[in-house]
């Protein structure tokens, strides 16, 4: 008998969400020496085989959509080679840059690439079932098991694997404020136009991920700087963003625009107890109402935005009771094109993903020399930039289906970001 498994509000509202992005989550970190492929087969299907959504595929009846899981062999799953030196970057960018269709085999897969003694591995994984930062907790929790398969000899298995409902991002709240979360039916983001200046649409374009590497000096001078203005260092980053955007588009100084802002809701809960791996991300859209007369005041107007969202209790769970009721009340294929109409999918966003932590990725006694993650590659006009911090090194990244045009406006981009961030720390 085929076994299925509930299609979750968010893993039907990201697949809605394959008309603006191809809903893949990346990640890429290196070591200094070879991974014993073998075991990580072992610790690959055991993490498969734990976690069933990862070898499903998503089922759209176009009126209750579920997952179907699938048989699958591990070929599916990884794909192993090796390189010389230069070809690294390239091959490692072909394999980041691959689609995983929400109705494939599997919706994770790795890539290890041998060079020069040493190992790349990338891995990528469907957004529909995990955000950024459960895949965060699942690549800490993959090789905690990889160590105590290879250490000790114990069986592979550790990891969550319970419930993956977005309505378990009310359970630590009180019952009264459990009710008034659950009755938060407004969508408070509002419509922007202003865009990412990239070039038109076309069949030609094909996905790039670019990348921007702030320093361990800069890094440390961003957080003290942040500490001396009562800034996050998010909110150092959005005012580049803003301010970078405002001089690569063209903005007029006076124009109001806004970024929208990942929020990881699990700020509300106290543990992850009884909670499997899924999404849990939202949006606060920061908005500034010019540009200001510098980057300082673009930063001042970024943190009072910023900060009237952090002062609700209920952030980022607007909307989400007019979803649910969406997609519960109708068809999904008739919900699709409702939620479409009310929906805005934001032009410009960020994500900051946060610390990825070298200890805990360490495989065999090996931390990882070099580390990242990204988000979704966006499909124009839309955007999305990324932020982790690896080492104290803070690695920015954008990810877009577009042209060597594009790539030159994103690279013109971080050059502007760059800039800005070095102008904020060299502030006396």
């Amino acid at each position: 008998m085929v076994k299925k498994l509930n299609a979750e509000l968010w893993d039907k509202m990201h697949y809605l969400f394959r008309d603006y992005n191809d809903r893949v989550v990346h990640a890429e970190f290196d070591y200094d020496f070879e991974i014993d492929i073998d075991a990580l087969k072992t610790v690959i299907i055991c993490a498969f085989e734990k976690l069933p959504v990862l070898h499903s595929s998503f089922t759209d009846n176009h009126v209750s959509p579920y997952w179907t899981v699938n048989r699958y062999t591990i070929e599916d799953v990884l794909t192993v080679t090796e390189a010389e030196e230069d070809k690294v970057d390239e091959i490692a960018d072909e394999f980041l840059t691959g689609e995983i269709p929400a109705d494939g085999r599997v919706q994770m897969k790795f890539c290890v690439i041998f060079h020069s003694g040493k190992t790349r591995l990338c891995i990528i994984e469907n957004h529909m079932c995990m955000d950024g930062g459960d895949f965060k907790y699942f690549l800490k929790d993959f090789c905690k098991n990889y160590n105590d398969y290879v250490e000790n000899k114990v069986s592979p298995l550790a990891y969550r694997s319970g419930n993956r409902a977005y309505t378990s991002i009310y359970k630590d709240f009180s019952k009264r404020d459990q009710k008034a979360a659950q009755s938060l039916y407004k969508n408070i983001n509002k419509k922007d136009s202003h865009a990412f200046p990239l070039s038109p649409s076309s069949p030609e374009d094909k996905s790039f991920i670019a990348r921007l590497t702030i320093p361990e000096e800069n890094f440390l001078q961003i957080k003290a700087k942040g500490k001396a203005l009562g800034a996050t260092i998010n909110d150092i980053l959005l005012a580049s963003y803003f301010y970078s955007l405002y001089e690569l588009a063209g903005f007029g100084r006076e124009e109001s625009v806004s970024i929208s802002a990942a929020i990881d809701l699990r700020r509300h809960l106290k543990s992850m107890n009884n909670t499997g791996y899924t999404n849990h991300t939202a949006w606060m859209q920061c908005k500034i109402p010019e540009l200001g007369r510098d980057i300082f005041e673009t930063l001042k107007y970024v943190i009072r935005a910023s900060n009237e969202f952090k002062q609700d209790k209920y952030m980022g769970l607007y909307g989400l009771p007019l979803l649910s009721l969406g997609y519960k009340i109708m068809p999904h294929a008739a919900s699709e094109e409702i939620i479409k109409i009310g929906y805005s999918n934001p032009l410009l966003a960020m994500s900051n993903i946060g610390i990825l932590e070298a200890d805990k990725l360490a495989l065999s006694g090996h931390e990882p020399t070099k580390g990242f993650m990204t988000g979704a590659v966006k499909y124009k006009p839309f955007v999305l930039l990324s932020a982790t911090s690896f080492r104290n090194e803070i690695t920015m990244s954008m990810c877009v289906r577009g042209n060597e045009k594009d790539k030159e406006s994103v690279s013109e981009f971080f050059r502007l970001f760059d800039k800005n961030i070095d102008s904020i720390i060299a502030e006396q």
